[in-house]
């Protein structure tokens, strides 16, 4: 076992670099509707299949996925598991679960439903990610909080601008503003830019990463969900050093918003996106994004129907050095 430590002795510091060119994926084995998520995740649907349609079509999409990336260059270390006496239906998802810093720091962290922290894996995924190579110096536990009720679902929740060490988050069940402003702290980080969302239902957007995608020099935004009184001073602070992409609350949930820029193992730029969200997007902004990246496109539908996420959700970054510069 790993020995967890609640708190660091000093604040990491992290590099400027916004791309990772390795992320962490997770097999869709148990995949299927999750009435716990559907709470309060809208994007969330019932489909007229049986739950081994729903696996074999989920599992296909993830292995060309893994395999696409793979073939563009971005490295992409498998977490494979054993499953428990409680399925988890969304461990596809890695992304809320952890996250990575480049000075070797594993982050883990609270999540809102009891079946979705079953997927917290930590001894595995040391494991894992040191024989591929990715060093893990320090393992920073903040799961503690759920005891409070407080939740911080990782780059679920918070969209990181690591040039300009500034996170940005929209508040909701899944985003604790204490939890937030620790973590930010924790990792020296020297903003927190958090604000109040409302979808039609009235209810704020489950996650920040399904409205919002941060890149080096670009940010895709549906800003319309954000009240007026704080849509300007957000959008104010992305616009000083990145070009603006606005998309509208029809294109969000075609999952325009769940992109992410990568890099390959050779420093080139590439943007991961879902079918629906490349067909969603105007040929304007993806002529705009192309300027960033080539754009990558994977077919996820099973899992953007039924699940609620789409790529980048599916993406979890690794930040952590590595020791080799092979695949």
């Amino acid at each position: 076992m790993y020995d967890m430590q609640t708190r660091l002795k000093s604040p990491p510091t992290l590099s400027n670099k916004q791309n990772a060119n390795c992320v962490v994926m997770v097999p869709p084995k148990e995949f299927g509707y999750n009435p716990q998520t559907a709470q309060d995740n809208e994007f969330q649907h019932v489909v007229d299949l049986s739950t081994q349609q729903i696996r074999q079509r989920a599992m296909s999409e993830y292995q060309l996925m893994v395999s696409g990336l793979r073939a563009e260059g971005v490295q992409v270390i498998e977490l494979d598991y054993l499953p428990s006496a409680t399925a988890t239906p969304d461990a596809v998802f890695p992304n809320n679960w952890f996250s990575t810093t480049s000075d070797g720091q594993l982050f883990t962290f609270p999540m809102a439903c009891e079946n979705r922290q079953q997927e917290v894996r930590t001894d595995e995924l040391v494991c894992t990610l040191e024989a591929s190579g990715r060093q893990v110096e320090q393992i920073q536990d903040l799961q503690p909080n759920i005891k409070q009720q407080a939740y911080l679902e990782s780059t679920g929740v918070v969209v990181a601008d690591h040039v300009n060490k500034t996170l940005y988050a929209a508040l909701s069940q899944r985003c604790d503003r204490a939890v937030l402003e620790e973590y930010a702290e924790l990792i020296d980080y020297r903003r927190v830019v958090s604000f109040q969302t409302a979808l039609p239902s009235g209810n704020p957007i489950y996650h920040t990463n399904v409205m919002m995608a941060i890149g080096e020099r670009f940010c895709v935004i549906c800003d319309e969900l954000i009240p007026q009184f704080e849509r300007s001073f957000v959008l104010k602070s992305l616009a000083k050093d990145k070009q603006i992409i606005s998309i509208s609350l029809e294109q969000m949930n075609a999952m325009c918003g769940n992109v992410l820029q990568l890099e390959t193992i050779n420093g080139q730029k590439v943007i991961a996106m879902s079918q629906s969200a490349f067909d969603a997007f105007t040929p304007t902004q993806r002529n705009q994004l192309s300027s960033h990246g080539k754009l990558l496109s994977f077919n996820v539908e099973t899992i953007e129907s039924i699940g609620g996420g789409s790529v980048r959700c599916m993406l979890a970054e690794i930040f952590l050095p590595s020791r080799s510069r092979t695949l």
